[in-house]
């Protein structure tokens, strides 16, 4: 029953993820680039793949707009523990 949700959520993770490293590899070869809001809604979605790829890469982790990312993944960390107490 949990299986499904907890598949979907990191999936889309994994895309964040995967985002990330194709922006941080279209910018070292000067292609298109991802755009940074999308990148962003992403990151809000999977915030724990966007903050792993941000880190592995160095990829966008001076840009003011992307500090946002720890606080998305706060939020994502406390409506589990939410989640949990509730239906536990």
């Amino acid at each position: 029953m949990i299986l499904v949700p907890v598949t979907i959520y990191l999936l889309v993770n994994t895309v964040a993820f995967l985002a990330y490293r194709h922006d941080k590899i279209s910018a070292a070869r000067n292609h298109w680039r991802t755009p940074e809001q999308r990148l962003l809604v992403l990151a809000f979605f999977g915030p724990f793949g966007a903050l792993a790829a941000m880190r592995a890469f160095r990829h966008k982790t001076q840009k003011a707009k992307f500090r946002l990312v720890p606080l998305f993944l706060c939020l994502h960390i406390g409506l589990a523990a939410a989640f949990v107490l509730c239906f536990m």
